[in-house]
């Protein structure tokens, strides 16, 4: 590897662009704990509704997706795997899912599981997302990959979603 690295790297390889897709807005149920699994301590997150707008698509989230996470044995970490079933405006269905990651210092995680909202960047959470729907008019969703930047209010996850470029 070169010492000029990224600079030998065309200027597509350097960083990485987005535009604003929606934010979302996520109501949870209090989570279901599994409890400890061979695979990790296991907790499920069922979504009850929520919305998302942006200035391509907007709409409101249905009920009945949700959001299976994996607790870190410290619990300083959750890896999240989240499927949601997003209806537009023009009624219009979208699947979405997304795995993530939240993670930060033990008394703010500690808060946070407690309900509190604490300032987001206190803490680190992050996704990735994907899409897929039978619409026409929706149809450059299932060629595009997202990433988004979220919070955790007592009610419920908010996520800014961006289209990688």
């Amino acid at each position: 590897m070169s010492a000029d690295f990224p600079e030998n790297l065309p200027v597509e390889l350097q960083c990485i662009q987005t535009r604003p897709l929606f934010v979302l807005r996520l109501k949870v149920r209090p989570l279901q704990v599994v409890g400890e699994t061979p695979a990790g301590f296991r907790r499920i997150g069922v979504v009850t509704g929520g919305v998302f707008a942006g200035t391509r698509l907007s709409g409101e989230v249905l009920e009945g997706g949700a959001d299976w996470q994996a607790v870190r044995s410290d619990g300083s970490s959750t890896g999240l795997d989240v499927r949601l079933v997003l209806k537009t405006s023009d009624d219009t269905l979208i699947a979405m899912e997304y795995r993530g990651v939240r993670h930060g210092p033990a008394e703010v995680i500690t808060r946070l599981e407690q309900g509190e909202t604490v300032d987001p960047g206190r803490y680190y959470f992050r996704m990735a997302a994907a899409f897929q729907t039978a619409a026409p008019q929706y149809a450059w969703i299932n060629k595009i990959a997202a990433v988004a930047a979220g919070y955790r209010p007592a009610e419920g996850p908010v996520y800014s979603v961006f289209e990688r470029l």
